[in-house]
Protein backbone atom coordinates (compact mmCIF):
# COMPACT_ATOMS: atom_id res chain seq x y z
CA UNK A 1 0.00 0.00 0.00
CA UNK A 2 1.14 3.56 -0.70
CA UNK A 3 -0.32 6.78 0.71
CA UNK A 4 0.34 10.33 -0.44
CA UNK A 5 -1.10 13.72 0.33
CA UNK A 6 -0.66 17.43 0.83
CA UNK A 7 -0.34 18.54 4.45
CA UNK A 8 -0.65 22.30 4.60
CA UNK A 9 0.56 24.40 7.51
CA UNK A 10 -1.35 27.63 8.14
CA UNK A 11 -1.77 30.13 10.95
CA UNK A 12 -1.06 33.67 12.06
CA UNK A 13 2.41 35.28 11.93
CA UNK A 14 5.05 34.37 14.52
CA UNK A 15 3.36 31.25 15.91
CA UNK A 16 6.21 28.97 14.77
CA UNK A 17 4.91 27.53 11.48
CA UNK A 18 8.30 27.54 9.80
CA UNK A 19 10.07 26.11 12.86
CA UNK A 20 7.53 23.27 12.93
CA UNK A 21 7.74 22.77 9.16
CA UNK A 22 11.53 22.48 9.20
CA UNK A 23 11.34 20.08 12.15
CA UNK A 24 8.83 17.78 10.45
CA UNK A 25 10.65 17.83 7.11
CA UNK A 26 14.01 17.30 8.77
CA UNK A 27 15.66 20.05 6.72
CA UNK A 28 15.89 23.82 7.09
CA UNK A 29 13.87 24.86 4.05
CA UNK A 30 12.04 27.87 5.52
CA UNK A 31 13.95 30.82 6.90
CA UNK A 32 13.20 31.68 10.52
CA UNK A 33 13.36 35.01 12.32
CA UNK A 34 11.43 36.61 15.17
CA UNK A 35 9.93 39.14 12.74
CA UNK A 36 6.46 38.82 11.26
CA UNK A 37 6.09 38.20 7.52
CA UNK A 38 9.35 36.26 7.31
CA UNK A 39 7.77 33.63 5.02
CA UNK A 40 6.52 35.13 1.75
CA UNK A 41 6.07 32.07 -0.45
CA UNK A 42 4.42 28.69 -0.22
CA UNK A 43 7.25 26.18 0.17
CA UNK A 44 6.83 22.43 -0.34
CA UNK A 45 8.96 19.98 1.65
CA UNK A 46 8.66 16.29 0.80
CA UNK A 47 8.94 13.48 3.36
CA UNK A 48 8.99 9.80 2.38
CA UNK A 49 8.78 6.90 4.79
CA UNK A 50 6.96 3.76 5.85
CA UNK A 51 5.24 2.25 8.85
CA UNK A 52 3.54 -1.03 9.73
CA UNK A 53 -0.16 -0.83 10.52
CA UNK A 54 -0.17 -4.21 12.22
CA UNK A 55 -1.12 -6.04 9.04
CA UNK A 56 1.19 -4.74 6.35
CA UNK A 57 3.95 -2.24 5.60
CA UNK A 58 2.63 1.08 4.32
CA UNK A 59 4.82 3.44 2.30
CA UNK A 60 3.93 7.12 2.30
CA UNK A 61 4.85 10.49 0.88
CA UNK A 62 3.87 13.63 2.79
CA UNK A 63 4.09 16.91 0.89
CA UNK A 64 4.30 19.55 3.60
CA UNK A 65 3.46 23.11 2.60
CA UNK A 66 4.67 26.03 4.73
CA UNK A 67 2.72 29.23 4.10
CA UNK A 68 2.95 32.93 5.00
CA UNK A 69 1.26 34.08 8.18
CA UNK A 70 -2.28 35.35 7.77
CA UNK A 71 -2.48 39.14 7.64
CA UNK A 72 -4.59 42.07 6.49
CA UNK A 73 -2.95 43.07 3.19
CA UNK A 74 -1.78 46.66 2.70
CA UNK A 75 -0.18 46.18 -0.74
CA UNK A 76 -0.13 43.63 -3.56
CA UNK A 77 2.78 41.62 -2.17
CA UNK A 78 0.78 40.96 0.99
CA UNK A 79 -2.28 40.10 -1.13
CA UNK A 80 -0.17 37.42 -2.83
CA UNK A 81 1.00 36.15 0.57
CA UNK A 82 -2.59 35.89 1.80
CA UNK A 83 -3.56 34.07 -1.41
CA UNK A 84 -0.94 31.42 -0.65
CA UNK A 85 -2.50 30.87 2.77
CA UNK A 86 -6.02 30.70 1.37
CA UNK A 87 -5.04 28.33 -1.44
CA UNK A 88 -3.60 26.00 1.21
CA UNK A 89 -7.14 25.56 2.55
CA UNK A 90 -8.39 24.37 -0.83
CA UNK A 91 -5.96 21.55 -1.63
CA UNK A 92 -5.16 20.12 1.80
CA UNK A 93 -5.55 16.41 2.48
CA UNK A 94 -4.68 17.23 6.09
CA UNK A 95 -4.51 20.75 7.54
CA UNK A 96 -2.20 21.77 10.37
CA UNK A 97 -3.52 24.95 11.95
CA UNK A 98 -0.73 26.34 14.11
CA UNK A 99 -1.46 28.63 17.02
CA UNK A 100 0.58 29.28 20.14
CA UNK A 101 0.21 30.08 23.83
CA UNK A 102 0.90 33.79 23.32
CA UNK A 103 -1.31 35.06 20.51
CA UNK A 104 -4.91 36.19 20.82
CA UNK A 105 -6.74 33.02 19.68
CA UNK A 106 -9.38 34.76 17.56
CA UNK A 107 -6.92 36.97 15.68
CA UNK A 108 -7.94 37.05 11.97
CA UNK A 109 -11.22 35.36 12.86
CA UNK A 110 -12.43 35.51 9.23
CA UNK A 111 -9.63 33.17 8.15
CA UNK A 112 -10.29 30.92 11.13
CA UNK A 113 -13.95 30.74 10.09
CA UNK A 114 -12.79 29.34 6.72
CA UNK A 115 -10.72 26.73 8.53
CA UNK A 116 -13.71 25.66 10.63
CA UNK A 117 -15.72 24.85 7.46
CA UNK A 118 -13.16 22.42 6.02
CA UNK A 119 -14.08 18.77 5.60
CA UNK A 120 -10.50 17.44 5.58
CA UNK A 121 -8.84 16.25 8.82
CA UNK A 122 -7.57 19.19 10.90
CA UNK A 123 -4.88 19.10 13.55
CA UNK A 124 -4.60 22.20 15.73
CA UNK A 125 -1.00 22.54 16.88
CA UNK A 126 -0.68 24.61 20.06
CA UNK A 127 2.97 25.69 19.96
CA UNK A 128 5.24 27.20 22.63
CA UNK A 129 3.72 25.24 25.49
CA UNK A 130 7.02 25.64 27.36
CA UNK A 131 5.93 29.22 28.09
CA UNK A 132 2.85 28.35 30.21
CA UNK A 133 1.86 26.06 33.08
CA UNK A 134 -0.40 23.00 32.95
CA UNK A 135 -3.57 24.83 34.01
CA UNK A 136 -3.15 27.45 31.29
CA UNK A 137 -2.48 24.71 28.75
CA UNK A 138 -5.69 22.89 29.69
CA UNK A 139 -7.59 26.14 29.16
CA UNK A 140 -6.02 26.52 25.68
CA UNK A 141 -6.86 22.93 24.75
CA UNK A 142 -10.47 23.35 25.89
CA UNK A 143 -10.79 26.59 23.94
CA UNK A 144 -9.69 24.94 20.69
CA UNK A 145 -11.91 21.91 21.26
CA UNK A 146 -14.84 24.31 21.42
CA UNK A 147 -13.61 26.39 18.47
CA UNK A 148 -13.03 23.50 16.04
CA UNK A 149 -14.84 20.45 17.50
CA UNK A 150 -13.73 18.05 14.75
CA UNK A 151 -10.05 18.91 15.07
CA UNK A 152 -7.41 17.02 16.99
CA UNK A 153 -5.47 19.18 19.44
CA UNK A 154 -1.73 18.57 19.77
CA UNK A 155 0.27 20.75 22.23
CA UNK A 156 3.97 21.02 21.28
CA UNK A 157 7.12 23.03 21.62
CA UNK A 158 8.59 23.05 18.11
CA UNK A 159 11.66 24.94 19.29
CA UNK A 160 12.50 22.21 21.80
CA UNK A 161 11.15 19.28 19.70
CA UNK A 162 8.71 18.43 22.51
CA UNK A 163 5.74 16.14 21.73
CA UNK A 164 6.51 16.21 17.99
CA UNK A 165 7.97 12.74 17.41
CA UNK A 166 4.64 11.00 16.63
CA UNK A 167 3.14 13.69 14.38
CA UNK A 168 4.59 12.30 11.13
CA UNK A 169 3.26 8.78 11.75
CA UNK A 170 -0.15 10.12 12.74
CA UNK A 171 -0.37 12.29 9.62
CA UNK A 172 0.69 9.39 7.39
CA UNK A 173 -2.17 7.30 8.79
CA UNK A 174 -4.64 10.02 7.75
CA UNK A 175 -3.50 10.25 4.13
CA UNK A 176 -5.48 8.74 1.24
CA UNK A 177 -4.13 5.84 -0.78
CA UNK A 178 -2.25 7.30 -3.73
CA UNK A 179 0.90 7.00 -5.78
CA UNK A 180 3.65 9.48 -4.84
CA UNK A 181 3.32 12.97 -6.31
CA UNK A 182 7.07 13.56 -6.51
CA UNK A 183 10.19 11.47 -7.10
CA UNK A 184 11.25 9.72 -3.92
CA UNK A 185 14.64 11.47 -3.87
CA UNK A 186 13.14 14.96 -4.24
CA UNK A 187 13.15 17.17 -1.14
CA UNK A 188 11.32 20.30 -2.36
CA UNK A 189 9.61 21.88 -5.35
CA UNK A 190 11.85 24.96 -5.24
CA UNK A 191 15.12 25.40 -7.20
CA UNK A 192 18.48 26.09 -5.54
CA UNK A 193 18.34 29.78 -6.52
CA UNK A 194 15.19 30.21 -4.45
CA UNK A 195 16.98 29.11 -1.28
CA UNK A 196 19.96 31.35 -2.04
CA UNK A 197 17.51 34.26 -2.30
CA UNK A 198 15.92 33.28 0.98
CA UNK A 199 19.23 32.98 2.85
CA UNK A 200 20.23 36.49 1.77
CA UNK A 201 16.79 37.84 2.70
CA UNK A 202 16.99 36.14 6.09
CA UNK A 203 20.23 37.99 6.85
CA UNK A 204 18.57 41.26 5.84
CA UNK A 205 15.71 40.49 8.24
CA UNK A 206 18.20 39.84 11.03
CA UNK A 207 20.70 42.63 10.33
CA UNK A 208 18.49 45.61 9.37
CA UNK A 209 15.70 47.23 11.34
CA UNK A 210 12.36 48.98 10.91
CA UNK A 211 10.85 48.93 7.42
CA UNK A 212 13.95 47.85 5.50
CA UNK A 213 13.41 44.03 5.56
CA UNK A 214 9.81 44.45 4.38
CA UNK A 215 10.81 46.71 1.47
CA UNK A 216 13.45 44.35 0.10
CA UNK A 217 13.39 41.56 -2.47
CA UNK A 218 16.42 39.50 -3.51
CA UNK A 219 17.00 38.25 -7.06
CA UNK A 220 19.84 35.95 -8.11
CA UNK A 221 20.97 37.16 -11.53
CA UNK A 222 23.90 34.79 -11.97
CA UNK A 223 24.53 31.31 -10.58
CA UNK A 224 27.56 29.57 -12.10
CA UNK A 225 28.52 26.28 -10.50
CA UNK A 226 31.69 24.24 -10.95
CA UNK A 227 32.98 21.14 -9.19
CA UNK A 228 34.67 23.19 -6.46
CA UNK A 229 32.80 26.47 -6.12
CA UNK A 230 29.80 28.61 -7.04
CA UNK A 231 29.83 32.17 -8.32
CA UNK A 232 26.68 34.05 -7.38
CA UNK A 233 25.64 37.58 -8.29
CA UNK A 234 22.49 38.79 -6.52
CA UNK A 235 20.57 42.05 -6.66
CA UNK A 236 18.85 43.46 -3.61
CA UNK A 237 15.81 45.44 -4.76
CA UNK A 238 14.62 48.25 -2.50
CA UNK A 239 11.49 50.36 -2.84
CA UNK A 240 12.96 53.83 -2.24
CA UNK A 241 16.24 55.71 -2.81
CA UNK A 242 16.84 56.26 0.92
CA UNK A 243 16.77 52.51 1.55
CA UNK A 244 19.67 51.89 -0.84
CA UNK A 245 22.04 53.90 1.34
CA UNK A 246 20.93 52.04 4.46
CA UNK A 247 21.54 48.64 2.87
CA UNK A 248 25.02 49.68 1.66
CA UNK A 249 25.98 51.53 4.85
CA UNK A 250 28.81 54.00 5.42
CA UNK A 251 31.70 53.16 3.08
CA UNK A 252 29.96 49.87 2.23
CA UNK A 253 30.41 48.39 5.70
CA UNK A 254 26.81 47.15 6.06
CA UNK A 255 26.60 45.34 2.73
CA UNK A 256 30.02 43.74 3.30
CA UNK A 257 28.83 42.32 6.62
CA UNK A 258 25.58 41.18 4.99
CA UNK A 259 27.55 39.43 2.25
CA UNK A 260 29.79 37.66 4.75
CA UNK A 261 26.86 36.40 6.84
CA UNK A 262 24.93 35.22 3.76
CA UNK A 263 27.94 33.58 2.11
CA UNK A 264 28.66 31.45 5.17
CA UNK A 265 25.15 30.00 5.22
CA UNK A 266 25.02 29.55 1.45
CA UNK A 267 28.28 27.58 1.65
CA UNK A 268 26.73 25.32 4.31
CA UNK A 269 23.62 24.87 2.17
CA UNK A 270 25.51 24.08 -1.05
CA UNK A 271 28.49 22.39 0.63
CA UNK A 272 30.81 24.33 -1.70
CA UNK A 273 32.96 27.43 -1.61
CA UNK A 274 30.89 30.46 -2.66
CA UNK A 275 31.91 33.75 -4.25
CA UNK A 276 29.03 36.13 -3.59
CA UNK A 277 28.55 39.58 -5.13
CA UNK A 278 25.71 41.77 -3.86
CA UNK A 279 24.32 44.84 -5.60
CA UNK A 280 21.52 47.18 -4.58
CA UNK A 281 18.96 48.52 -7.03
CA UNK A 282 16.08 50.92 -6.46
CA UNK A 283 12.92 49.39 -7.96
CA UNK A 284 10.31 51.90 -6.91
CA UNK A 285 7.14 50.52 -5.33
CA UNK A 286 7.91 46.96 -6.49
CA UNK A 287 5.56 45.57 -3.81
CA UNK A 288 2.56 47.04 -5.67
CA UNK A 289 3.53 46.22 -9.27
CA UNK A 290 2.16 43.04 -10.82
CA UNK A 291 4.98 42.72 -13.36
CA UNK A 292 7.68 42.93 -10.70
CA UNK A 293 5.90 40.51 -8.37
CA UNK A 294 5.60 37.97 -11.20
CA UNK A 295 9.30 38.45 -12.00
CA UNK A 296 10.12 37.67 -8.36
CA UNK A 297 8.04 34.47 -8.46
CA UNK A 298 4.85 35.54 -6.67
CA UNK A 299 1.37 34.49 -7.75
CA UNK A 300 -0.57 37.58 -8.78
CA UNK A 301 -4.32 37.44 -9.39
Amino acid sequence: MHKSGFVNIVGNPNVGKSTLSNLLIGERLSIITSKAQTTRHRIFGIVNGSYNDGVQDVDYQIVFSDTPGVLKPNYKLQESMLNYSRSALQDADVLLYVTDTVETPDKHSDFLAEVEKLSCPIIVIINKIDLIDQKQLEEKVNYWHEQIPNAEIVPVSALHSFNTSNIIRHIAEMLPESDPYYDKDQLTDKPTRFFVNEIIREKILLYYKKEIPYSVEVEVEEFVESDDNVNIRAVIHVARDSQKGIIIGHQGVAIKKLGTLARRDIEKFLDKKVFLQLYVKVTKDWRDKDAMLKQFGYDVK
